[in-house]
């Protein structure tokens, strides 16, 4: 994307955002819901500010950032009126205080300990963060999350921290050659999602099952993703500087 002008890149995300939408809508409907009930997360992990208000500007409303530092930096630039702004990458315990108030809901808490400590810095700012379980839904060695076996028992005790508020599961789930082993995962997540929510256990709420990303977002929203996270399929592909 970097040989393209600001204008021929503000004209791709508005077509992408088209296509997107659309593919949302059907993938929804096929799977017996509104599209209404299935929210699109602008992933903007590298993105320019000028870019991200653009995505704004055409309906975007629910942004996520990888990054605390990176956050931080552009929040000053963003049309952030109407538009909510999520944490979606691995948060590091020295770097919580820091977010604590700057997002409306911390989607990656993979830890008992990072999720007391979010408590913490909420309680001293007089606020309660919403935030998502993070679960290794691949049980891959090389990410972050909580296993299946372990979720309900380390919610239960995350439910019990005073300042947050449980309000669903994220996950990023591992690549997979085949659409059935990809949809088994999303399957899987769906009934854990179903399943904690139908304990109604105080202090969890599962409102949001934030799963698929650019690649596999549609089978994902066929097996009951009600969030997807979608960056480079609206942006292009990332620029690192």
């Amino acid at each position: 994307m970097e040989w393209l002008s600001d204008n021929e890149r503000f004209s791709a995300i508005e077509e992408n955002l088209k296509y997107i939408n659309f593919d949302i809508s059907e993938a929804a409907l096929k799977s017996g819901r509104n599209p209404s009930d299935v929210r699109l997360m602008a992933v903007t992990k590298t993105v320019e500010s000028k870019f991200i208000n653009h995505a704004i500007s055409c309906g975007v409303n629910l942004i996520g950032e990888n990054k605390v530092q990176e956050l931080l930096l552009k929040e000053p630039e963003l049309n952030l009126d109407g538009c909510k702004a999520h944490l979606i990458g691995h948060l590091q315990s020295n770097k919580v205080k820091k977010i604590v108030g700057h997002v409306e809901t911390i989607q990656s808490v993979d830890s008992v300990s990072i999720a007391k400590e979010i408590g913490k810095r909420s309680v001293e700012s007089g606020i309660i963060t919403k935030i998502l379980l993070e679960v290794n839904a691949g049980s891959e060695d090389s990410k972050f999350g909580f296993s299946a076996d372990e979720l309900f028992e380390k919610a239960c005790e995350i439910s019990e921290t005073d300042g947050i508020l449980i309000n669903g599961l994220m996950c990023v789930a591992p690549i997979c050659e085949k659409e059935a082993e990809i949809r088994a995962i999303f399957s899987n997540m769906h009934r854990m999602f179903i399943d904690i929510g139908a304990k109604k256990i105080d202090n969890i709420s599962m409102n949001i099952l934030s799963m698929g990303m650019s690649g596999d977002y549609k089978y994902a929203i066929l097996e009951g993703a009600n969030l997807v996270r979608v960056g480079s399929s609206i942006f292009g592909a990332r620029i690192y500087r």
